[in-house]
């Protein structure tokens, strides 16, 4: 406990842990102040995303980057489980697919793109595992067909029904949860050697101990979730405040709020030069919610929501992952890394930005 209290006096990013009070408190006392809760709600997130990244640091230090980059991943991606939940309660459909589409190119283009020009600017050249990148783009790819299925038979065949898509997205959620299962087996298990981190500077920073660690991670990510619910709560009638979109909101804001654990996490990791913590998170949080989040949550449709969700999304957010997912391939695989790539990265994701925030894409 002392460990952790000195991290809070050390670091000024976590006094801001004193706004997760005073968030519940503010939703308890004035529920329809929802600009005030989404400002309240986002600095709550910060400290707790940087929280979350030290303790899973200290994870990674005892199992390895590449099964310490998919905890991170899991814990992190909680957030945009309970953020989609709440808006699936609510038959908020449009919220959660670009949501969903939003969180992948979010991790695959910006946390990706981020790492790599943090850790450039500090490190000349930094290298990682490319086997890693490799099998999470694959993983990546075929989500992007599964999702690219729905949407082009549904265009191309005016004919085929709602009752066939829906079956069609069910049938599809499944292969995809048994072709994360099946990576995850040979990436931990079976192949586990092919994973290994490369070799990086040592940062001379003491990692926790593992049941402080764990116990942190335990703690923070309950709280994450419960400010996450204020957050999605909020976030529509302030993006309407602040004259967003509901795509852009879904697509950009939401996702980049939910991954703000990962993303800390990430962050550090490429500027302590282990990029591959920072590459295991951000391309294995967005392929754990291609091939895992999604189809789950249309899973629970049919038990949660006011009626069947499925796979379909508007052509413009299966073009986006289809290029995030390739531009991935393509600056991951060399297995090198400076701060120019991170700029290209970046630049891409920023061109998806501009055109969701000046012309959102229509939905039916």
């Amino acid at each position: 406990m002392n460990l952790l209290l000195k991290e809070v006096r050390h670091n000024p990013i976590l006094w801001l842990l004193a706004f997760v009070p005073v968030v519940f408190a503010a939703a308890r006392l004035r529920p329809e102040a929802h600009t005030v809760l989404f400002i309240l709600s986002v600095l709550a997130i910060v400290p707790l995303a940087a929280l979350l990244s030290h303790a899973t640091e200290s994870v990674a230090a005892k199992t390895g980057d590449a099964a310490g980059g998919l905890l991170n991943a899991t814990l992190g991606n909680l957030t945009e489980l309970v953020i989609a939940l709440t808006a699936l309660r609510a038959g908020q459909y449009m919220l959660v697919k670009a949501s969903i589409a939003g969180a992948i190119v979010a991790n695959t283009l910006f946390m990706l793109g981020a790492s790599f020009l943090l850790g450039g600017l500090k490190h000349h050249v930094q290298e990682y595992n490319r086997a890693t990148a490799r099998v999470q783009a694959g993983l990546l790819f075929l989500a992007a067909v599964a999702l690219l299925v729905p949407s082009a038979v549904a265009t191309a065949d005016s004919a085929t029904g709602t009752a066939f898509t829906h079956k069609l997205s069910v049938g599809l959620s499944v292969l995809l949860i048994i072709a994360y299962g099946l990576g995850m087996l040979f990436s931990l298990k079976t192949h586990r050697e092919v994973f290994a981190s490369a070799a990086h500077a040592e940062d001379g920073e003491a990692p926790w101990p593992i049941g402080l660690a764990l116990g942190t991670l335990a703690g923070v990510t309950v709280l994450v979730a419960l400010v996450s619910e204020i957050f999605v709560e909020s976030v529509q009638k302030a993006a309407e405040a602040f004259g967003m979109t509901s795509a852009f909101v879904g697509f950009i804001i939401v996702a980049l709020v939910g991954g703000a654990a990962e993303m800390a996490s990430a962050f550090s990791g490429a500027r302590k030069d282990r990029l591959d913590l920072s590459v295991g998170i951000a391309l294995g949080s967005a392929s754990q919610i291609a091939l895992f989040v999604a189809p789950v949550l249309v899973l629970l449709s049919y038990v949660m929501g006011p009626m069947p969700m499925d796979l379909q999304l508007w052509p413009g957010a299966v073009v986006m992952i289809l290029i995030a997912t390739l531009t991935a391939a393509l600056v991951t695989n060399s297995g090198r890394s400076a701060w120019f790539v991170g700029v290209l990265v970046l630049m891409v994701y920023l061109v998806f930005a501009m055109t969701l925030y000046l012309l959102p894409p229509r939905v039916s």
